[in-house]
Formats: C-alpha cells, structure tokens, sequence
C-alpha cells in the first residue's frame, strides 16, 4: 500500500457508489409496488358498476365519483412511470461510475435505449415490410 490514505478514500467513494446504486434500487421496487397497486385498482374501478368509490387519501377516506377517482389514479400512474424511468436511467450512470471507480469496463449494453415506433417504421420501410 503505497498510500493508506488514498487507498481509503478509493474505497469509501467505491461503497458510497454501490450505496446509492442499492438505495435506488430500493426505490424502484417500492414503486414497483404502488404501480402494481394502482393498476389493480384501476383494473377493480373498470369492473364496478358503481358511480362512486371510496379513495383513501392519506388517512382520510373520501367518496368520489369513478371518473374523477380513476382520473387520479391514472395521473399517479403516469407520475410513477416518469418517476421509475428516471431513477433507472440514473441507475444505469451509477452503475458505470462504480465499474469505473473499480477500474472495470462498463457494462455492455447498459446504454441502450429501445428503437422508437418511427424508427421501427422507417427500418420495416427499409426492409420492405
């Protein structure tokens, strides 16, 4: 060990890195979670033929029309896609990092984006479809 000091640093950025990364991931499950929540009960709203439902907001639970409840859950669905996408776009930047702060190559693949519906048009063009 040519310098402790260095070298403990090197290991503490390496561990606050794969913190971050775990603590992510965390995140990503429990909102995995809320999203599947909110799925089953859109899917339980489309099924009633009721014209309100009771929504528990916070630790109140209020009776509201199917349309303006199903609303809200949808616009939460939406703010839960947003959210889990950003966090696994961060996720993937932190990733490389540690790999770097381990002097590994990063890892293939990571980086990819799927094609966008345009692109998929523009290549079934190309290829005659």
């Amino acid at each position: 060990m040519e310098n402790p000091e260095k070298s403990l640093l090197h290991l503490t950025q390496i561990e606050e890195q794969a913190q971050e990364i775990l603590s992510d991931r965390e995140d990503i499950v429990a909102l995995d979670k809320q999203r599947n929540h909110n799925r089953e009960a859109i899917r339980a709203l489309h099924k009633q033929d009721k014209t309100s439902a009771w929504i528990a907001v916070g630790p109140l639970l209020v009776k509201m029309p199917i349309k303006k409840v199903s609303d809200t859950l949808n616009k939460d669905q939406v703010r839960l896609d947003v959210e889990v996408n950003r966090l696994r776009s961060d996720l993937k930047v932190k990733v490389n990092k540690l790999r770097d702060l381990e002097h590994a190559s990063p890892v293939p693949g990571l980086m990819l984006n799927p094609m966008s519906q345009a692109d998929m048009n523009a290549m079934g063009q190309v290829l005659g479809r």
